[in-house]
């Protein structure tokens, strides 16, 4: 396993993140135990960062995870979030304070190393900077959290965040991927200017990035989705599976401590850690350049419609 620094945080994180909401049977259902077994299987082969949220599978993710990691606390990175949960969003600033308590004792530890706003693009800006961030830097003041962060989707709306708040970390998903590289436009030179650790998530764009089926709720462009076959074909040329060829090139980029991806079965886990010795050879790299040149970086936004930055 390698890892990376997470920014000025220090701290040295697997570059293969644990995504532990599918614990949460957010995609489907999952046995407990098969999860347990997830777990202890990332953590022998070098998985150290685990990422969790009270909004995966309405606090069950959390629930688990903590039966997961008894007893195995000192060995991990461990991070939660707040503002997002089941039924609503809500950035207030009694409601960061009280979640940390609710997620420490479902995590059944007295600290997380990582403490993050959830999705702040469904946030008012107003909320975010004066009640949301004040109120995660005294969680971090009272030591239940050594660090903070915020994660979200739209990233030129994340940038603009960054600019203006205190964090240690920030979460991006789906813009650093065979599909998406937006995250180099302003996050990477921005995490290096401000110190903050940057994280990737959602390597494989929602499945587009696998030979899974596609689900009915994904938002990308038909045209995205349509090139998934070529792209299956493509690397099947090269006797590889097209989401260890998604990984291993999400895994790569120098400037992204960890690129976290959701686990929850024992065979998934062996896949991605095999995935990270995964050698993409440059013909290859060449032809999904081409398949994927017409539709680059076509995402789709989410939250508030105030919050959409246009691409200058």
């Amino acid at each position: 396993m390698q890892y990376r620094t997470l920014g000025r945080t220090g701290l040295n994180i697997s570059i293969l993140g644990f995504g532990a909401s599918p614990l949460g049977n957010v995609f489907e259902p999952v046995e407990e135990r098969e999860g347990v077994s997830a777990v202890h299987l990332a953590l022998d082969n070098g998985i150290n960062f685990f990422d969790v949220a009270p909004f995966y599978g309405n606090t069950l993710a959390e629930t688990r995870l903590g039966k997961a990691l008894k007893g195995k606390r000192k060995e991990i990175v461990l991070a939660t979030k707040c503002c997002r949960y089941a039924t609503e969003f809500d950035f207030s600033y009694k409601r960061a304070l009280t979640s940390i308590d609710e997620s420490l004792k479902r995590l059944q530890t007295d600290y997380v190393d990582l403490y993050q706003l959830h999705d702040i693009e469904f946030g008012t800006e107003e909320q975010v900077l004066n009640e949301a961030m004040p109120a995660i830097l005294k969680v971090k003041e009272s030591g239940k959290a050594r660090f903070v962060g915020i994660t979200g989707l739209p990233v030129r709306y994340m940038a603009h965040i960054a600019r203006q708040v205190p964090i240690d970390t920030l979460l991006s998903w789906a813009h650093y991927n065979l599909l998406e590289d937006e995250i180099n436009d302003e996050l990477v030179p921005l995490s290096k200017q401000r110190g903050f650790g940057l994280m990737n998530a959602a390597p494989f764009l929602q499945r587009i990035l696998t030979d899974a089926p596609l689900p009915e709720w994904h938002r990308s462009p038909e045209e995205m989705l349509n090139i998934q076959p070529a792209l299956i074909s493509a690397c099947t040329k090269y006797g590889l599976a097209l989401s260890d060829v998604a990984l291993a090139y999400a895994t790569a980029h120098p400037d992204i401590a960890t690129t976290i991806t959701g686990m929850c079965e024992v065979a998934r886990v062996q896949q991605n850690l095999a995935a990270l010795q995964v050698k993409i050879p440059s013909a290859l790299m060449d032809e999904i350049n081409t398949l994927a040149a017409p539709v680059k970086n076509q995402m789709w936004f989410e939250g508030n419609p105030a919050n959409n930055i246009p691409k200058q």
